[in-house]
């Protein structure tokens, strides 16, 4: 692997989190929105992820970073719907509210939220320090060769 692999596995996951950070915020945003434009209450948004390289399997993948073979990373494959159903809560006076006077509120559950923008803000700072740390390696790298 070389140096310039390993900044470019730290940079991927970089801009991978900070994706799911941004829709971790927009979640949490739009957690009291009972009517979007098509009529449904706001639906959780998820990040989903895979190997930037390669769809093998994890074994595969294993064998080539053991012998050497491959780059890695990370990219994300898209943003999906949470298919979680909307909680019901009765009020009659909301203009929302059904026949039955419950009105469907968004599948946006703020602790759930609330960890996972922990989650995505560790690993943030871990691929961060393993980001400066692989550049300050090639600093002094280059500082012994002088």
């Amino acid at each position: 692997m070389s140096f310039l692999d390993s900044l470019n596995i730290s940079g991927s996951a970089l801009t991978a989190e900070r994706l799911r950070m941004d829709v971790i915020s927009e979640n949490i945003a739009n957690a009291q929105t009972t009517r979007t434009d098509s009529g449904d209450p706001y639906r959780r948004k998820l990040v989903t992820y895979e190997c930037a390289d390669t769809p093998e399997s994890f074994r595969s993948m294993l064998e080539g970073k053991i012998s050497g073979s491959g780059a890695g990373g990370v990219k994300v494959t898209g943003i999906v719907e949470d298919a979680a159903p909307f909680p019901e809560e009765y009020d009659p006076t909301s203009p929302d509210a059904d026949d039955r006077g419950y009105v469907r509120r968004p599948n946006v559950d703020l602790l759930k939220e609330t960890v996972d923008m922990m989650a995505a803000s560790r690993a943030y700072d871990a691929n961060l320090t393993a980001f400066e740390n692989e550049k300050e390696m090639a600093q002094k790298a280059i500082e012994a060769g002088r």
